[in-house]
């Protein structure tokens, strides 16, 4: 009798220890996945931190501005323009070189500059609203957009032609990732300390490095150019897309961000409701696991 007893008290501990197995095992898959979903949220969740992030920064960008009274705000606009009226050509360079790697937070735009910004450019097609820094060092090219010394200063006006470049590819933030998403007719705008700045592009150009030609100031036209390297990854090339000025209409600019910006809200959060959802899942796979093994611990 008692042999019996033992016998089914073997069994019974067998097949609990089967059940903790298999449970194991379970919990190991359950846990490989939470890893490689992990990995391939990582960068919807640093791009949408990121999105937070420059989000308040042009905010605070926004609020000081209030504080200046028109006349200084006019007084730096036409330092600006000043400024413009005076650039040579000729000291433009490839905002990817190593000599501008080097560089600091530049001195030139400090009439525009409110905080670290001189302005932010919004680009409703590809859903960005980037802010614009003086200068094109690594530093801050890895933070947003920036400004190329040597162009127009972003304040618009006859004979000026503004140049604004920014990463592809960062895995904590889109930037101009999606810049050749752009097609001709498309619109995007540059806020600055006075007003906003529509432009529709009118060019899409692939150019080497060291071709300026294409960003040059144009007598009598009112240009901005964004650039970026391309192809994707490689880097080898750079991708101009111009725009020329056109009327700012606030209805059909809020028309078309409203639009984009809903997309994007309701695709990010139904990943992030399915990150939740797995990680509850795991969480309460791994607690029975945890159960199971106290309780065979217990037995032994």
């Amino acid at each position: 009798m008692q042999n019996n007893e033992n016998i089914i008290d073997d069994i019974k501990v067998k097949k609990k220890s089967k059940k903790g197995n298999s449970r194991k095992s379970n919990i190991l898959l359950m846990f490989i996945f939470f890893i490689g979903f992990s990995i391939l949220m990582y960068p919807f969740i640093t791009q949408w931190y990121y999105r937070v992030e420059s989000g308040k920064k042009i905010e605070k960008f926004e609020d000081e501005i209030k504080r200046l009274s028109p006349e200084e705000i006019e007084e730096r606009i036409n330092l600006a323009k000043a400024y413009n009226s005076t650039l040579d050509a000729s000291k433009l360079s490839d905002p990817y070189s190593n000599e501008e790697k080097e560089k600091g937070i530049a001195e030139y735009a400090r009439m525009l500059q409110i905080g670290e910004l001189i302005g932010h450019i919004e680009i409703p097609k590809i859903d960005e609203n980037l802010p614009i820094y003086a200068g094109t060092s690594e530093d801050i090219l890895q933070k947003g957009a920036g400004h190329l010394e040597g162009s127009s200063l972003p304040v618009g006006g006859i004979s000026t032609h503004a140049v604004i470049t920014a990463h592809r590819g960062l895995p904590t933030a889109a930037l101009f990732t999606k810049l050749d998403k752009l097609e001709k007719g498309d619109i995007f705008f540059v806020h600055n300390i006075q007003t906003v700045l529509a432009y529709e592009v009118d060019q899409i150009l692939v150019v080497e490095p060291t071709d300026f030609a294409p960003i040059l100031v144009q007598p009598g036209e009112d240009y901005v150019t964004l650039l970026t390297c391309t192809p994707y990854m490689i880097n080898s090339h750079r991708l101009l897309v111009r725009g020329h000025r056109v009327e700012y209409t606030p209805l059909e600019k809020s028309r078309t961000v409203s639009k984009r910006r809903s997309f994007f809200r309701k695709y990010f959060y139904w990943l992030l409701l399915f990150f939740l959802l797995v990680l509850i899942i795991f969480l309460y796979n791994f607690k029975k696991y945890l159960d199971v093994r106290k309780k065979l611990q217990n037995l032994n």
